[in-house]
């Protein structure tokens, strides 16, 4: 499935959008000088770890003298691919198997090495190139209410057949997605289950803990994963694919700025963790610190800034 005709809707929304939450929204900020040329247009997704992500990268080409310039909190993939396409956006942190399966419609590899060179090509099209991935995942898992999981013997997402009724709360993305719900029904065959759109994660952990629905997705990394208020549903059926932190960079770019911007994109992949990401996604999420004020301090610790 090519990106055009994947991404034809998407492309209809974002024109409609105007870009114009890309630019002169609360997540714009103005680029800072530097190597000269335009300043590399980094985005985010709509949640907490594409932003400190895009943060960490933004401040780390800015400590190196790259004039950058930040639209953050955009949106699902489906409205940045486009802009990413067309050069609007240049630079993204992106997630290899979720790319892969939810960008072009594909079904990912199974190891991090083969995603890799698999999204690569899929995007070479495109005018987009991969630099190195990171040791850092950020991976859909389920979880449940850890009292429920108790009295029903839950474990894996199969166990869910035990249950009478499924409510699957998500984004709405996630209803079509084969990593989110569409997995449910496909890869899990689970006949009672039902999907609910909930957008924001907040009010899908309070829907959660009122008993109103039976699971949700949550980033490996958010704070929810490690609570023991709730237990992650093992992905024995691997629906869900490995999910490595890569940049994807528009060639435009990579060619302008050469060898030095790539070392130094690659330099903070090579120290992005698991463990790691899910300390500053709690800081940003549990206890109100802003994204650029964790992605500095991580960068210090790591010598990066």
């Amino acid at each position: 499935m090519g990106w055009s005709r994947t991404f034809r809707a998407a492309v209809v929304a974002v024109a409609a959008f105007g870009l114009t939450a890309c630019g002169g929204g609360s997540g714009e900020q103005a680029a800072a000088p530097g190597k000269g040329g335009a300043p590399v247009v980094v985005a985010s997704f709509n949640f907490t770890d594409s932003q400190i992500l895009a943060e960490i990268y933004a401040q780390a080409l800015e400590a190196k003298g790259y004039p950058v310039t930040r639209k953050l909190n955009l949106g699902s993939r489906e409205l940045i691919y486009p802009s990413l396409q067309k050069g609007e956006l240049q630079f993204i942190p992106e997630y290899q198997g979720s790319a892969i399966a939810a960008g072009f419609g594909k079904e990912p590899v199974k190891d991090a090495e083969g995603e890799h060179a698999q999204l690569a090509k899929l995007l070479e099209p495109s005018g987009v190139a991969l630099l190195n991935y990171a040791a850092a995942e950020d991976k859909n898992t389920y979880i449940v209410k850890a009292d429920l999981a108790k009295s029903k013997g839950l474990t894996s997402i199969g166990d869910l057949k035990k249950l009478d009724k499924v409510v699957l709360a998500g984004g709405p993305e996630c209803e079509k997605r084969l990593t989110c719900f569409k997995g449910f029904s496909d890869v899990y065959k689970l006949t009672n289950a039902t999907f609910q759109t909930v957008q924001e994660l907040g009010p899908r952990a309070q829907q959660l803990d009122s008993g109103a629905v039976t699971v949700i997705p949550v980033d490996s990394v958010s704070p929810l994963a490690g609570d023991p208020k709730y237990v992650a549903l093992k992905d024995d059926l691997a629906m869900v694919p490995t999910e490595n932190v890569v940049p994807a960079v528009t060639r435009k770019v990579l060619d302008e700025r050469g060898a030095d911007f790539a070392n130094a994109v690659n330099a903070v992949s090579a120290k992005l963790t698991t463990d790691g990401m899910r300390e500053l996604n709690k800081r940003v999420d549990s206890e109100g610190e802003k994204a650029a004020d964790v992605a500095k301090d991580w960068l210090s610790q790591q010598g990066l800034a």
